[in-house]
């Protein structure tokens, strides 16, 4: 049998089915049914298992054709139902005539020989010739990636993950905002910090709205670095856009870096900007003009009727109108600015349709924030509004991520630096326990996640069961492969050893499993590769569960230590610090060493004592929980210090 894509609910349907059909035709022939067209019925799987593993209303269906009780022609089509061979071994008329079905070793066994026969057991064709985009992350490209960038990032992969083993053409997506006010205010955040090099923060104070983090500051230095201080008396637009095309490449490729880490991987990275550069923006706002859908205001606006095409799939936006006592009416959106510059919904509405009429994806899944909720139905009827259809749009809504320490929030403000990062994360938490808490909330929920919880290695943490259910699982492949029993032996001899521990001398694998059943025990290949192989007649349940003993208690006198790293930077603030601080106390505390490292970046090679001092002021933090094993040494720009747990008094 070709397992291939099996189903096994798919096959007990199929073969209910093909079963209660033949029996009624056969029924028909003999003459114990009347000759009728065969009635339609159902075949499902019912809510209470009592009424068997699949039912079926062919008699009941088949009352008007027949003209005869229900029950009776229940009874005609069991009466000539052959059950041998199939999924099912037993079969039941219940209540007015209902037929139950009741699945056989036949079924369970061919849902094992799937698995065992199937690499990829699990995987479907129901999705075999559909395109799908599934669009996740997409963070604008102005800094590291926060939390809720991690969110996002599982679940999208796990998503885009199960359509493709339900046999979907899957297409992994970032696109990356490379264009508009957040890309001029991360250029702006550059060159005010490039130019705070040269003539300080007073003289060149940074606004609030700017970026304050750490990483901006480190790309200032690093374009410094390479142009000096020639661009401090250029104007700040040309100081801005180099800086922009300086840094942007570089966030990019982290952004794709720090995503591989995470284990995903996608197969189109898009730009905004390219949106721009072909005209693909320009074109859909044609089509929208030409559609209809447009209109210019009186300032040389181009506005979007989008109301008229929202309303279809829920919340529009409103504004207030002042002539009606303050109640909101729809209102239209701005796709060009009177300036002649493209609005962000201009260039998502290009955006979009690009993926399902250029790229022709039969369906786009988009993960947004919860925030973005407005949004939603403004997009889906756009695309009504571009000749498309809305519903080949769907929008996954994530709520936020608050981050627990200790039982309390971790503020997090990406605009401030002060946020958790996705790298600080994964230096943390294992990233299977990261994927798994962020996929164990609905979407739809808020999540708390807790950074003590998701490193514990005890029963009070989700992911260790599952762990250690896989765990198990490849031991007992791992044991299944390495010790034959009874019938699996198939040498053409073997040398017996009896329950007893005599010898018993040479003979066939068959001679001797009648020795082992004759003590209702079994036989065991305990020495595959003597010549001939020996095996031994002894309980095997008993067996395992001794060497899994002996397993167990040489553990426990094994204590495997690992060293773990910890990276710190010249310019860490004051709660990255401590956060790091905390994390190499609880390696230290499970017993394993702690590398400290720095990496010197640029023109940090000329303070290579700041960074000694950092180490040690870390190392002056664990004090009474570690030890200095090598203190601070350079080499090439790394910097390197090596802790020990303290001895325990």
């Amino acid at each position: 049998m070709n397992y291939k894509y099996y189903n096994p609910r798919k096959a007990a349907l199929d073969t209910a089915r093909e079963l209660l059909t033949g029996a009624l035709n056969a029924a028909v022939v003999d003459g114990s049914l009347p000759e009728a067209p065969l009635p339609e019925f159902i075949v499902e799987i019912p809510a209470d298992v009592k009424n068997g593993d699949i039912a079926s209303n062919a008699a009941m269906a088949g009352a008007r054709a027949f003209h005869k009780a229900p029950r009776q022609i229940a009874q005609a089509i069991v009466d000539h139902l052959n059950l041998e061979g199939s999924l099912f071994d037993r079969v039941e008329i219940a209540g007015p005539g209902f037929i139950n079905l009741f699945l056989g070793a036949h079924w369970f066994t061919s849902v094992l020989q799937a698995a065992a026969t199937e690499p990829e057991y699990g995987r479907t064709d129901g999705g075999a010739g559909k395109r799908y985009n599934v669009e996740f992350v997409s963070a604008n490209p102005t800094g590291p990636m926060h939390m809720g960038n991690a969110r996002g990032g599982a679940l999208g992969d796990c998503l885009a993950a199960c359509l493709d083993w339900a046999g979907y053409d899957v297409t992994r997506e970032f696109y990356i905002n490379d264009a508009g006010n957040q890309i001029q205010k991360f250029g702006k955040s550059l060159a005010i910090r490039y130019l705070q090099l040269y003539k300080g923060e007073e003289a060149v104070p940074l606004p609030e709205e700017c970026y304050q983090g750490a990483d901006i500051i480190a790309r200032a230095k690093e374009f410094a670095e390479i142009h000096g201080d020639s661009y401090v008396d250029k104007d700040f637009e040309e100081l801005k856009d180099a800086l922009i095309a300086d840094a942007l490449p570089k966030n990019i490729a982290g952004l794709q870096r720090d995503l591989g880490k995470y284990r995903i991987t996608y197969d189109v990275w898009f730009h905004e900007s390219d949106l721009h550069k072909s005209g693909a923006v320009d074109d859909v706002i044609k089509i929208l003009m030409d559609k209809g859908a447009c209109y210019k205001a009186e300032d040389g606006a181009i506005m979007y009727r989008s109301a008229q095409y929202a309303s279809k799939y829920g919340v529009v936006n409103r504004k207030k109108d002042e002539n009606a006592d303050g109640e909101e009416e729809a209102k239209d959106e701005v796709l060009v600015r009177a300036n002649g510059i493209p609005t962000y919904f201009a260039a998502d509405i290009a955006y979009h349709y690009n993926k399902l009429a250029v790229r022709g994806f039969d369906r786009a899944i988009d993960i947004w924030g919860a925030d973005h909720h407005g949004h939603v139905a403004r997009m889906k009827g756009a695309m009504d509004a571009v000749g498309l259809d809305g519903n080949r749009l769907d929008v996954v809504l994530m709520q936020m991520v608050n981050l627990m320490r200790d039982g309390k929030p971790v503020r997090m403000s990406k605009r401030t630096g002060k946020a958790i990062t996705l790298t600080d994360l994964l230096d943390e938490v294992p990233i299977d326990s990261a994927r798994f808490f962020f996929n164990q909330r609905e979407s739809s929920s808020t999540l708390d996640f807790d950074l003590d919880l998701a490193v514990r290695n005890d029963s009070e943490n989700p992911v260790y069961y599952v762990q250690y259910a896989h765990a198990r699982i490849c031991s007992v492949l791992k044991n299944s492969k390495e010790l034959e029993i009874n019938e699996q032996i198939r040498d053409k001899e073997i040398r017996l050893i009896g329950a007893d521990g005599q010898q018993k001398g040479v003979m066939s694998p068959r001679d001797a499993l009648k020795m082992a059943q004759a003590l209702d025990l079994d036989l065991v290949k305990v020495a595959p590769q003597a010549k001939p192989p020996v095996c031994k007649i002894l309980d095997y349940g008993k067996y395992r569960f001794e060497m899994q003993k002996k397993e167990k208690e040489a553990k426990k006198n094994q204590k495997v230590i690992e060293l773990k790293e910890i990276r710190l930077s010249l310019n860490i603030d004051t709660n990255d610090f401590n956060t790091k601080v905390n994390q190499a106390a609880k390696f230290l505390q499970q017993g394993h060493k702690v590398k400290v490292s720095i990496r010197f970046r640029g023109r940090e090679m000329a303070h290579t004592s700041l960074g000694i001092d950092v180490e040690q002021r870390f190392a002056q933090a664990l004090e009474g929980k570690a030890v200095v094993d090598k203190q601070p040494k350079l080499e090439g720009r790394s910097m390197m210090m090596f802790l020990s747990p303290s001895p325990t008094k």
